[in-house]
């Protein structure tokens, strides 16, 4: 049976980064035997143009409908007068939320080829293969109540409720435990429970964890510490675990390490391996339909998808291969080049990857 895939490209270079996986897709499917069907619906800002929402029905009812979703990205200026419920940010949070995609997966992984573009040493960061596993649907992004409001002295005031159950962490933390274990057997699970009561509950719930889970390492870590750690010192880490706030952060810091963020892949899962997959980095607004974006990272979100959702790992092997193929001879978007290396645009790059498959 076919597995049904539902692209929603959104704004920006999302169209561009998007059209570069379908074309990986089509070679996996004619060359390669990948049964597949494919849907598209739209969502972000250019939902908002068209149907006057950041996530139409229509749309929230055929990711419903999908075994896995391919997200390119979404947001720009052009928005930014909206309402906040009203946003292109919005339309996504509400489809993490709506499809209980819990687990957020996102590799810091160098490929060796591009040491040179990371903003540490290449000694502090070759080698490094980190997978920050994020918590993605409670936290403050969700928790209630929140808004802005004016006080009994008349000032306007901000509040957002950081907010987890002990279900939810022991949800996430399973998964951390079972990835951890698949890697190198070592987990850090990073909270600020020397302030915060839901960290000290976090803490709790990966410990109780550990108990069932003794093949694995697990050590504690400050979120403070550990964003200094990672420019320190980063192949300390191995598997990190975190909550939705902490894990925004931190992951996008991971990402510089890498030499882009436009080579970060992700995934999110719900807890039937159903998942969503898009590049961390966002919409970049001031090179959309110039062919200059990066889309390694959105195929690279595909090779997650082959992995997790599709059980096709060896066809994931495939795709990271031809990347690490194309890396090899030289060529490089604008955001990975140097002075050896070949620039090449979108286009070029898909076409590059499509042909070392």
């Amino acid at each position: 049976m076919a597995a049904r895939i539902l692209v929603m490209p959104g704004d920006g270079i999302g169209p561009e980064i998007c059209n570069e996986a379908l074309r990986v897709l089509d070679v996996l499917r004619m060359d390669h035997g990948l049964r597949i069907e494919l849907e598209s619906a739209v969502v972000g800002g250019a939902a908002i143009d068209a149907e006057g929402t950041p996530l139409p029905e229509q749309s929230l009812a055929a990711a419903h409908a999908a075994d896995a979703i391919l997200f390119g990205a979404i947001g720009g200026p052009k928005w930014d007068d909206q309402p906040r419920a009203n946003r292109p940010e919005s339309g996504l949070l509400r489809l993490r939320s709506e499809l209980d995609l819990f687990a957020n997966l996102r590799p810091a992984l160098l490929f060796p080829q591009l040491a040179h573009a990371s903003s540490l040493r290449k000694e502090l960061v070759s080698g490094l293969d980190i997978m920050i596993v994020r918590e993605l649907t409670g936290g403050i992004y969700f928790g209630q109540p929140s808004g802005v409001d004016t006080n009994a002295d008349g000032v306007r005031e901000g509040f957002n409720t950081m907010r987890y159950n002990a279900d939810e962490i022991a949800r996430i933390g399973r998964v951390a435990f079972n990835i951890a274990r698949a890697r190198d057997g070592r987990l850090t699970s990073v909270d600020k429970a020397n302030v915060l009561d839901v960290s000290q509950l976090w803490r709790d719930g990966m410990n109780a964890l550990a108990a069932d889970n003794a093949d694995v390492e697990l050590d504690h870590m400050y979120v403070d510490n550990a964003a200094m750690q990672l420019v320190r010192a980063p192949k300390q880490f191995d598997t990190v675990v975190t909550g939705n706030l902490f894990g925004d952060i931190l992951s996008d810091a991971a990402a510089m390490l890498t030499g882009s963020i436009g080579m970060l892949p992700s995934a999110s899962l719900d807890v039937n391996g159903k998942g969503m997959y898009e590049p961390v980095h966002g919409s970049a607004p001031d090179i959309a339909g110039k062919d200059q974006a990066n889309p390694l990272a959105t195929i690279l979100s595909l090779a997650m998808m082959l992995r997790y959702t599709l059980g096709e790992a060896e066809l994931a092997e495939r795709v990271e291969g031809a990347v690490a193929q194309v890396l090899d001879r030289g060529l490089r978007t604008h955001d990975i080049a140097d002075d050896d290396s070949k620039l090449v645009g979108t286009q070029e790059m898909g076409a590059a990857i499509v042909d070392a498959l």
